[in-house]
């Protein structure tokens, strides 16, 4: 689980910005809008966290930073050796250009609360740290520090960390983290942070979409297809069954197709040409009759779905952090509602499954659907730089109309839009 990432000179978050996922002393929905962590000590996390705030706010660059920080713990040590560092810092004031990005997170991995960082600039990684809560007092299990005067990094590596501790430093290079390095080269004590980022972290953005192959593995088998149609069920989209044919792509054969998804083309065997899937949705019909329709016929929410339906399973099924960008886009605000749901249900969120995401939907700005920490603004001040608040800054009352007092600016976050002139 996801308790709290910070981000710093990054893009247009030049100060110090802080995401947390830890509940506060609210007692309203409680029991299913957050979780235990199972840690000694520790408090409740939240189930999920709404973002709001105007285009060029800095509500991407908030989750491209946590997607920045995933994509270097994973790459940094494979990728080339003169590979340039992701270092994007505040380039609207002369200090931060040349300052460095710092990149701090907190989360829980095999039952172990872990505090991870690091910080850099053009040049090099200038520090990195991982800090392992075993009891309430965390121990460091490693820390490194580049000493400019000497031209050297200092290291300091905790008796807990065993293994081969000077090769894994000696590979490190300059731009790469000291956590994939050491993975890379087995160390199996680090292997549980590592694997959190590979496999329980998930961050959506741009043109990147949930995996529709993962929906295309369920349909395949009997048990597969008994998750996916309940599912779909649920969302009260009508469907009653799924079925699937494959037609092979040939050069001259094109792959037409109608509606605003893109088909969904299935890779074979190297050398082989690929097979378009053709896939039919049964809906009840008048009379009993079972009449099937193929995707493209769906609505466009229905599609984005149903693709996206195996890798919505996959996030409950495995407890994942799952992070999405303008979640609005490409579903209806019914069927968002209806994930998040699921999110603040112990029975479909059992391994309890995060959600953070970024909407202009106001309607989701509800007291009866999401606790007063749970909301998030990101404004963008008059010099360019963002900043990120919760709801709960504001106090608001126990019935008070969220929705209407945000788009009347009460809590700023809101684009500014000038009069037309006359």
């Amino acid at each position: 689980m996801l308790i709290e990432f910070q981000v710093k000179n990054y893009r247009s978050l030049r100060d110090n910005q802080t995401l947390s996922m830890v509940a506060g002393g609210f007692p309203e929905h409680e029991e299913t809008n957050t979780a235990p962590t199972g840690l000694p000590g520790f408090g409740r996390l939240l189930r999920t966290s709404v973002v709001y705030g105007a285009n060029a706010a800095g509500k991407t660059n908030l989750l491209r930073a946590l997607q920045l920080v995933q994509s270097f713990v994973l790459n940094s040590a494979s990728a080339p050796a003169a590979t340039a560092l992701p270092y994007d810092p505040f380039k609207l004031a002369h200090a931060s250009r040349t300052s460095p990005s710092e990149f701090r997170i907190s989360f829980v991995a095999s039952e172990t609360r872990y505090e991870f960082g690091f910080a850099i600039d053009g040049e090099r990684v200038l520090e990195e740290w991982l800090v392992e809560y075993v009891h309430a007092h965390g121990r460091t299990l490693y820390e490194r520090r580049y000493n400019s005067k000497a031209n050297k990094y200092d290291w300091k590596f905790s008796s807990f960390l065993q293994g081969r501790k000077s090769l894994w430093s000696d590979a490190t290079r300059a731009n790469a983290l000291f956590l994939s390095t050491a993975v890379q080269l087995n160390s199996k004590r680090l292997l549980p942070a590592f694997e959190w980022f590979q496999k329980k972290l998930v961050v959506i953005t741009g043109f990147t979409t949930l995996n529709p192959t993962l929906t295309l593995k369920l349909i395949e088998t009997e048990e597969g297809r008994a998750k996916l149609l309940p599912f779909l069920r649920e969302a009260d989209l009508g469907i009653t069954g799924v079925t699937v044919k494959r037609e092979v792509i040939t050069p001259n054969s094109g792959t037409l197709y109608f509606g605003s998804a893109p088909p969904i083309v299935e890779q074979t065997s190297l050398g082989a040409p690929p097979n378009l899937l053709r896939i039919t949705l049964t809906h009840a019909a008048e009379k009993n009759e079972q009449v099937g329709l193929d995707l493209s016929e769906e609505s466009n929410g229905t599609q984005v779905l149903f693709r996206s339906a195996g890798a919505w399973l996959q996030v409950f099924e495995n407890g994942e952090v799952l992070l999405v960008d303008e979640i609005d886009t490409s579903l209806h605000p019914l069927i968002t509602r209806f994930l998040i749901s699921k999110f603040h249900n112990q029975g479909s969120n059992p391994r309890n499954a995060q959600l953070v995401f970024s909407t202009h939907n106001t309607s989701f700005l509800r007291q009866e659907f999401f606790r007063r920490d749970q909301i998030l603004f990101v404004e963008k001040s008059s010099d360019g730089a963002s900043r990120l608040y919760p709801l709960s800054d504001f106090s608001p009352r126990n019935d008070e109309v969220l929705e209407n007092w945000y788009l009347r600016g009460r809590y700023g976050a809101l684009p500014i839009i000038e009069a037309p002139r006359s």
